[in-house]
């Protein structure tokens, strides 16, 4: 009887390359290398919330800002990445960690 192999989906279509980021982190990653200007952006406002006297900060509705701001609309920005976007803000600004609520990750 012959056995059959299971073949990755990636490998049996083809035009797809190995090489296209699969999980959100990579996805992310590659996004944020892409987009400097969005982090960048991301940090003002933070910025600018957090002077006006907030003690909360949503990064899903900084995503709404950066769209309604943007006048050709932000290409690519995925939901998926505020809790990423938050975690690098937070990283490389310690002194926000109060103002973002930060939950355990499930997955890469």
């Amino acid at each position: 009887m012959p056995t059959t192999m299971t073949v990755p989906l990636q490998e049996r279509l083809p035009g797809l390359d190995a090489a296209i980021p699969v999980t959100i982190t990579e996805q992310f990653n590659a996004y944020d290398a892409e987009h400097p200007w969005i982090y960048n952006t991301l940090e003002s406002l933070v910025k600018r919330r957090l002077r006006t006297g907030a003690t909360r900060v949503s990064v899903k509705a900084l995503f709404e800002v950066l769209r309604w701001d943007t006048p050709d609309g932000v290409t690519g920005l995925n939901n998926n990445f505020t809790a990423l976007y938050a975690r690098k803000l937070v990283h490389n600004n310690p002194q926000w960690a109060d103002a973002f609520a930060m939950r355990r990750r499930r997955s890469a």
